[in-house]
């Protein structure tokens, strides 16, 4: 009995710890309109390779369902608009559906969630509109039957034109064309616990504003923010302010509590001539400061210190797609399973997670360090980390695990990342400069086992927490950080139980 009771509070204790390995809430689209595409097999292995831990697919392939058994990847399987009609009018129709597309391979193939249609509210056909939420509710009773009601989540996918309003993301609210479907939809996913899910394209919103301001305020680059001027709050990044609006409509209708998932985002590496937008450079920008954002774990503005479960668009080329040619170029890896180019999704890539918890030496051919200068807000660093860890530089040791990740602030992390991205350049003072926000110092900021590479020799001193990483505003909850002492009771609180284990056994 004690020693149950033992493991049961060392579990409890254990879950406390962050974890190191590939993040939960970075997945990735699998289209399939395409004739090229790799066997699933290989899908798997590369998948395996990455840092992606959930894939969403379309409809429920079976060949790709099965190949992902065992693999401990989140899967989202998907019941067509045409599968609509039939699924809302006969509840045997959606315990089919079930009995076909989940209880063969549920549950050593991990299905988390299950999509019906996509985008239905833009369809501009009322009766697919009205079938929607009863096609929804078969589905739900169907997994209820199978016992598993709460294990799989039922949703459907909005894009983003769901909205009448997202600009300043406080604003944010659902077109009236669009409430009157979305108002039983959302009553569901709250009783169920089922997302919102959604298609916010920064790639989209740029073709209507083709300044350079706004192609880097869409890139997760260095810019001057747009501040919302209901709340005051400066957005340094697109996809922040589109999710913000998001959850602000779904505020406005009674329902903030209702978790938001990101179905697809993503940006196209290559268009046609007459296209705004996509090229490879424009296209690893994007999808790497946004893994690297979400690797942060800082959140948005409005929903601050999670990441919001993001699915990229998409894992390849889908060489059948119509439409312009960037409808055909959103793809990370090439069907032969190269990389179309580094995102950082390799579980060995710099921006992955470094799973030894030790920063690296580096070799120093620096004369100092680069850090943030005084008086630079919380917006402009996290954009200057966003940047700079999606250059290819090792984030790692600011991850989870991380030898660097505590204390776990904006102000900390962009210094490591912003010296690193330094460290790596050809160390000019423009390479430290992140739109202002840094400068040069001879002053080490290493401290305990983090160590900044860079210095020229081992100037200043080591092994003491340096400015960025012990002020007490920095280190406060408001701003994401995660306070040491927590571990530090519960380490005290694991001793104390195994010490009355002992003395009650005795």
């Amino acid at each position: 009995m004690a020693i149950s009771i033992y493991f049961s509070l060392l579990l409890i204790f254990l879950s406390h710890f962050p974890s190191s390995h590939a993040e939960p809430f970075i997945g990735v689209n699998i289209g399939q309109v395409a004739d090229n595409l790799p066997p699933p097999s290989e899908t798997v292995k590369l998948l395996k390779s990455s840092s992606i831990e959930k894939v969403r697919l379309y409809g429920a392939d079976p060949a790709i369902i099965k190949a992902l058994a065992g693999t401990g990847i989140g899967i989202v399987i998907g019941a067509g608009n045409g599968d609509i009609p039939s699924l809302a009018a006969d509840p045997n129709a959606a315990s089919q559906w079930i009995n076909s597309n989940v209880l063969p391979f549920y549950p050593a193939s991990k299905i988390i969630l299950i999509n019906i249609g996509n985008e239905v509210l833009m369809s501009n056909d009322p009766n697919l509109v009205n079938q929607l939420l009863p096609a929804m509710q078969n589905v739900q009773k169907a997994l209820e039957a199978a016992s598993l009601g709460g294990k799989i989540k039922v949703s459907t996918v909005h894009s983003m034109t769901v909205l009448g309003s997202s600009d300043p993301p406080s604003s944010g609210s659902f077109a009236p064309s669009s409430q009157a479907g979305l108002k039983g939809i959302l009553q569901f996913l709250s009783d169920t616990g089922s997302p919102f899910t959604i298609n916010p394209y920064p790639f989209f919103a740029y073709r209507g504003d083709t300044r350079p301001e706004t192609l880097a305020f869409c890139l997760f680059q260095p810019n001057p923010g747009r501040v919302d001027g209901n709340t005051g709050i400066k957005y340094m990044n697109m996809f922040d302010a589109q999710v913000d609006a998001v959850h602000s409509a779904l505020k406005s209708v009674g329902f903030e509590k209702v978790e938001i998932v990101v179905a697809e985002t993503g940006w196209p590496s290559r268009g046609d001539p007459n296209e705004v937008g996509p090229s490879v450079d424009n296209a690893k920008a994007y999808n790497g400061n946004l893994i690297a954002h979400l690797k942060s774990m800082v959140g948005t503005p409005l929903m601050p210190g999670k990441s919001v479960d993001t699915y990229i668009f998409a894992l390849y080329d889908e060489n059948l797609k119509p439409g312009p040619s960037s409808e055909r170029a959103f793809g990370l890896f090439k069907t032969d399973l190269s990389m179309a180019y580094d995102a950082g999704l390799a579980k060995s890539s710099g921006s992955s997670s470094n799973s030894s918890g030790q920063t690296p030496s580096g070799k120093v051919t620096s004369t100092g360090w680069c850090v943030p200068r005084n008086g630079a807000t919380d917006e402009q660093l996290q954009a200057s980390l966003d940047w700079a860890c999606g250059q290819g530089i090792d984030c790692g040791p600011i991850q989870p695990g991380g030898a660097c990740f505590e204390p776990n602030n904006v102000a900390s992390h962009a210094a490591f990342a912003m010296n690193m991205y330094f460290q790596k350049s050809p160390k000019k003072p423009t390479d430290c400069d992140f739109s202002q926000t840094a400068t040069i110092t001879s002053q080490n900021p290493s401290y305990n086992s983090c160590v900044y590479p860079g210095g020229g020799g081992g100037a200043g001193s080591t092994g003491v927490m340096n400015k960025y990483v012990s002020s007490d505003k920095l280190d406060s909850k408001d701003n994401g950080a995660v306070e040491p002492k927590v571990y530090s009771s519960l380490s005290f609180l694991l001793i104390f139980v195994v010490s009355l284990i002992f003395h009650v056994n005795m």
